[in-house]
């Protein structure tokens, strides 16, 4: 068993979104992006499908020149290769539960742009 909590150690970044890795199992890895309100990350693509869940705050999630509006409690599952990007429109926290295969290092590479 594996336990992890998504607001204990919270550390947001003044310039770019936050991200750490809160466990990861043999199918999944999952992580936690802290956003300041304005932050974004942009257009960007994972070989894998996703899972997002808005933890707290509000993103606006582009996929396909859509915007769709997400708050606290919503989730997206996104197949894999789809460009999309984030928008904190508050101070926000996201779960990825990215496939186990998948990069934590091409999340971070994305957050940095």
């Amino acid at each position: 068993m594996k336990v992890a909590s998504l607001v204990t150690s919270l550390e947001y970044n003044e310039t770019r979104p936050a991200v750490q890795v809160l466990m990861e199992t043999d199918s999944s890895k999952e992580i936690r992006i802290a956003f300041k309100k304005g932050q974004i990350m942009k257009e960007h693509k994972t070989p894998f499908p996703i899972v997002v869940e808005i933890f707290e705050g509000a993103i606006d999630f582009g996929v396909h020149d859509t915007i769709y509006n997400l708050k606290k409690g919503d989730l997206v599952a996104l197949d894999g290769n789809v460009p999309h990007n984030l928008k904190a429109i508050d101070n926000s926290i996201v779960r990825l539960s990215l496939y186990t295969l998948d990069s934590v290092k091409r999340v971070e590479g994305v957050a940095k742009q």
